[in-house]
């Protein structure tokens, strides 16, 4: 990879600044996903860890602690816990849509069986808090013990509003804050924990995270509706597919006619979908301004992730933290 590359990516950028850090950090995740007694775990966390993923949490993790000073390593321990809890939801979340493809790979689900990837998520799960106890911090294992909760609820949410044309934006945001910025939050929350910032700074970092994670999970919905298979690892589509409602759906079914609501009552509503459905789809979210209204609501959450950083020490870590939310939305720019 050139350096003009490293430069125009934040995530890489804070990747070779902290480069010590993560390199320990995946040796700490490649030595505690080891199992003694049942090699089908290691073999199904290598799958995802190994498949080429940008480390993004346990990178805020890290980054989070390191901008407040902290100069010791229990930062890595906590990062590779973040990296342990959204693996195994990434697990989790497979089998229940039924995915076919993670990170331009097939699923773990598909090589194996759902049997091993749930199994082996509940393994990662229980890893991640034997490593959150090592620290010794009560508010550090309340934090992502809390996000782990959140996540799951988040989940439920989506599964138990999925085909209801009836859901709106209040509780997709308590969907998306769940599946995403939940763990983003915690994940910079603990980096200055760990490091014994001043409770201002650790708020910044909370909210940082909180409002960077709305704006990637807005982002990913949106590039949903026109994005492609490299860009996002999974198939253009897949959320209309999958009957999920997302934002999009949301601001277009508001204003859909009788006509408009028939269709959405019967491809999303009832699941009964026909070839050319997902482009008449579009083309509504086009016609309404859902697209264009929804890449407006991923950059106000980026703005707000950037006024969060405020407290925190200026200098390069902060910059390219603030650089990193302008990234998630330039995906959509």
């Amino acid at each position: 990879m050139c350096l003009d590359e490293v430069r125009s990516k934040p995530h890489e950028r804070l990747s070779a600044h902290l480069s010590d850090d993560l390199d320990a950090v995946n040796r700490l995740i490649r030595e505690r996903m080891q199992s003694e007694h049942a090699p089908r775990i290691p073999e199904v966390t290598a799958h995802l860890v190994e498949a080429g993923g940008k480390r993004i949490r346990p990178l805020l993790t890290l980054a989070a602690a390191r901008l407040c000073g902290y100069d010791g390593e229990m930062h890595r321990l906590l990062a590779a816990t973040v990296e342990f809890i959204h693996t195994a939801t990434l697990l989790h979340d497979d089998v229940v849509d039924e995915s076919e493809q993670r990170r331009g790979r097939p699923t773990a689900n598909l090589l194996w069986d759902n049997q091993s990837s749930v199994l082996v998520g509940d393994y990662l799960f229980a890893k991640a808090f034997l490593l959150m106890v090592e620290t010794g911090s009560i508010r550090i294992l309340e934090i992502l013990s809390r996000a782990a909760a959140t996540i799951a609820e988040g989940e439920v949410l989506q599964l138990s509003v999925a085909r209801d044309l009836s859901t709106g934006e209040d509780v997709y945001s308590k969907v998306i804050r769940g599946k995403t910025a939940a763990l983003f939050e915690a994940a910079t929350e603990v980096g200055g924990v760990v490091a014994g910032a001043p409770e201002e700074q650790v708020a910044g970092l909370a909210g940082y995270g909180d409002a960077l994670g709305m704006a990637f999970q807005v982002v990913d919905d949106l590039l949903d509706w026109g994005g492609t298979s490299g860009e996002m690892g999974k198939n253009t589509g897949d959320d209309f597919r999958e009957c999920k409602i997302t934002l999009p759906v949301i601001r277009a079914v508001a204003r859909a006619d009788a006509d408009e609501r028939a269709f959405w009552e019967r491809t999303i509503g009832k699941g009964r979908q026909e070839d050319g459905d997902l482009e008449i789809a579009r083309g509504l979210l086009v016609r309404h301004g859902a697209l264009a209204e929804t890449r407006q609501v991923a950059l106000d959450y980026a703005a707000r992730a950037k006024a969060a950083l405020a407290p925190l020490p200026a200098g390069e870590l902060r910059d390219m933290l603030s650089d990193l939310a302008d990234f998630v939305v330039a995906r959509i720019s």
